[in-house]
């Protein structure tokens, strides 16, 4: 993967990576044995932390996927939220999951989260591969985390610069931004 060594410094390296995400799907399994779970899997960006971490998730499980768009393909939020796609089933009575690849302002999982509790879920859970606790502009209650990084824009393992970068094996910041 040549290509990206000019725009991207490696960050969180793939074995690193690929550890902790089987590290939260044996916490995951502890938690809810004997419990029917759906991941929420938040598009695009969280694609591939979502189907790593299904396979450490030694549960019986359902998928669904829920397009959110914050970003218009720039490097800040707009601030404004929107639902691209929505989850194929009714999610009433069922725990669910929600997988995200980065919480920085909240924003976006906040709007989730009200829009997931109106649904009337058993449980509602939040699950990220990162945390940039410095950008918070709302309060998230993380169930699982993978790392806590500082205020750097981050690539690679289906986080994007402009739908680019995502297919990096490792969590990369791009250079001069």
């Amino acid at each position: 993967m040549a290509f990206f060594e000019q725009d991207v410094g490696i960050h969180i390296d793939e074995q690193k990576l690929q550890a902790r995400v089987r590290e939260l799907g044996a916490q995951i399994t502890r938690d809810y044995q004997g419990k029917d779970l759906t991941l929420i899997c938040v598009l695009k960006g969280s694609a591939f932390f979502a189907m790593d971490l299904a396979r450490y998730v030694d549960l019986p499980l359902t998928i669904e996927f829920l397009g959110v768009s914050s970003y218009q393909g720039g490097t800040e939020t707009t601030g404004e939220v929107r639902i691209t796609t929505d989850v194929s089933k009714p999610m009433a009575g069922k725990h669910l999951l929600v997988i995200e690849d980065i919480i920085d302002t909240g924003l976006t999982m906040s709007f989730l989260l009200e829009n997931l509790r109106a649904r009337h879920p058993a449980s509602l859970k939040v699950c990220t591969l990162l945390e940039k606790p410095s950008r918070a502009r709302a309060q998230i209650p993380i169930d699982y985390k993978g790392f806590v990084i500082d205020d750097v824009f981050v690539v690679g393992y289906g986080l994007d610069y402009a739908e680019r970068y995502r297919n990096l094996p490792f969590i990369g910041v791009m250079k001069g931004k």
